[in-house]
């Protein structure tokens, strides 16, 4: 099974974001596309990258079920496997609350760690798993 993750490509959190999942998915199966992108364009998601309250997406593509908000961290954790799916138990806490939390910190991303005018994923591990 296959997961892409889309994430703001303007975002230092979120592509940091991007370079910590590549570090522990051992297997590889999940490729990393900007919601900027032509892909992110092409399946209507762009605007998800919006300054304020903006979203990551997750696409499973085995069935292109598609994740967002605090669903989209629980799939990805679930595509992790081992002791990430643990995360899985936060399933059973409301969407609403999880949801609630996601949003203050998608609202204050670029605070945490800044801006970023392009892409900052160097790693060539990473950027070979970049799709446009």
């Amino acid at each position: 099974m296959a997961w892409i993750q889309f994430f703001d490509g303007d975002c230092a959190f979120c592509s940091r974001s991007v370079r910590y999942v590549a570090r522990f998915d051992k297997r590889g199966r999940i490729s990393f596309a900007p919601l900027q992108g032509d892909l992110g364009r092409r399946l209507g998601f762009s605007h998800h990258a919006e300054r304020d309250g903006g979203t990551m997406v997750v696409v499973r593509e085995s069935d292109d079920a598609v994740f967002f908000r605090s669903d989209a961290l629980l799939e990805l954790a679930r595509a992790l496997g081992g002791a990430w799916r643990l995360f899985g138990i936060f399933r059973y806490v409301p969407r609403s609350l999880r949801d609630r939390v996601y949003d203050w910190i998608a609202e204050n991303r670029h605070r945490f760690l800044g801006e970023s005018d392009r892409c900052s994923l160097s790693d060539p591990a990473v950027r070979a798993r970049l799709r446009s």
